[in-house]
């Protein structure tokens, strides 16, 4: 039976590069990630329908008054939702979903849709995370301590997700993943005692 997953992690954690080497796996071929809708501006190498639902303001403020998002949130002055109709028929033809959002838009989908499994993917500290977000060349001192900063804040609601993941390791943070979306038979007790002390010790500092 179809099922829907919700996947969340502070920025840096490599949330984006473990949901696609997922979806790029060979067991994936009932599997496939949500398509928000928005009213930012489409790009050149995107296309209605694949990369977003590109929406009007007017047409997204209708959408919400009626109810159609499973969750939504304003991004830097642009709207961003998960479209209700469209995960409901993506399911009935039977293939997972998997939702890459952030820890609010989690918690809104699981209210909105409580069969909905949620994962929330931690890294095995902080020094850890800032030398991924330092790596990753992208930014500046300052918004590298910020994006630390809103990863306190997010990690502090790990314990209301339903699998915790930590990615110490792509292969085996991928093996977990793989074994929740397309085995259900969650994550191995040495994995999950990881994820417990790792949250445990990023509580804590």
């Amino acid at each position: 039976m179809a099922h829907l997953f919700v996947i969340s992690a502070p920025s840096g954690t490599g949330k984006t590069s473990l949901i696609h080497a997922i979806l790029n796996d060979e067991m994936s071929e009932k599997t496939k990630l949500g398509i928000s809708c928005t009213t930012r501006k489409i790009r050149d190498d995107e296309e209605n329908g694949v990369s977003y639902f590109f929406l009007k303001e007017d047409e997204f403020s209708q959408k919400i008054n009626d109810d159609e998002f499973l969750e939504f949130a304003e991004v830097f002055g642009n709207f961003y939702g998960t479209p209700k109709a469209w995960v409901l028929s993506t399911l009935s033809e039977g293939y997972n979903v998997i939702l890459e959002l952030d820890v609010q838009g989690a918690i809104q989908v699981k209210k909105a849709f409580p069969e909905a499994t949620t994962i929330f993917i931690i890294p095995p500290s902080y020094a850890d995370l800032e030398n991924r977000l330092s790596k990753r060349n992208q930014d500046s001192q300052a918004e590298i301590k910020k994006r630390l900063s809103k990863a306190k804040e997010e990690i502090k609601s790990g314990e209301d997700f339903e699998y915790l993941v930590t990615n110490d390791n792509f292969d085996s943070a991928f093996a977990d993943l793989t074994s929740i979306v397309f085995s259900n038979k969650g994550i191995s007790s040495e994995r999950k005692n990881l994820a417990s002390k790792c949250l445990d010790h990023l509580l804590d500092h």
